[in-house]
């Protein structure tokens, strides 16, 4: 039997280069998550837009992991778990954190934010039974079901306009209101609803690159 410290040399040279792009994405995604409790804890805004930074180099590693295992035509074990492990937390709960911390902290708010993130991890698992099936034994899946879970980027997008205009806390655009009489409900929070609901959707079929 292998000793640990054999078994953990293994798994590590198991990585390729893209794998490293892919932990960059991971490493963006957590970092952004810090930094928008650093500013919910001391109010300061000084680093706080390297959040929004952070998000956008996720964006990058998660496009550029993709390209390089094409062009090295290597394929790691951990890669496709890894992957999409690292998708989540940069592209799942790192928005909705973020739109947590901008002033989305109602209860219908918050439960949106859950969608949207469960709506994250259900396309990812989905994509990941279903790819071998998708691929129609060629081994390269021809299109996506659902809206990619990156493209919450655009919410990240919008996020940092508003940011940049102020607009957050008690000034974020469209207001809040107080839906049956229950919770807050900021409408801009509708966004991650949309989001989350192209991404389980199975009639929308995106060509992958």
């Amino acid at each position: 039997m292998n000793s640990p410290e054999k078994r953990h040399l293994s798994m590590f040279r198991s990585y390729t280069v893209a794998d490293l792009f892919t932990i960059g994405n991971a490493t963006c995604g957590t970092i952004s998550i810090f930094l928008c409790l650093n500013f919910i804890a001391e109010g300061q805004n000084r680093f706080f837009w390297i959040a929004f930074v952070l998000l956008l180099a996720a964006l990058f590693f998660d496009v550029f992991d993709g390209y390089w295992a094409r062009r090295s035509r290597r394929k790691s074990i951990l890669g496709a778990d890894m992957d999409s492990l690292s998708d989540i937390i940069s592209f799942g709960v790192a928005p909705a954190v973020l739109g947590f911390t901008l002033g989305m902290r109602g209860g219908w708010d918050m439960l949106i934010l859950a969608f949207f993130v469960i709506c994250g991890i259900s396309r990812l698992a989905r994509f990941n039974v279903t790819a071998e099936a998708l691929s129609s034994g060629t081994g390269k899946v021809k299109y996506f079901e659902g809206t990619p879970i990156p493209t919450s980027i655009l919410i990240v997008i919008v996020l940092g306009i508003a940011f940049s205009t102020h607009a957050i806390d008690d000034r974020l655009w469209f207001g809040s209101y107080r839906v049956l009489e229950l919770a807050m409900l900021h409408p801009l929070t509708l966004l991650y609803a949309i989001s989350g609901m192209g991404m389980i959707s199975a009639t929308i079929r995106i060509p992958k690159p």
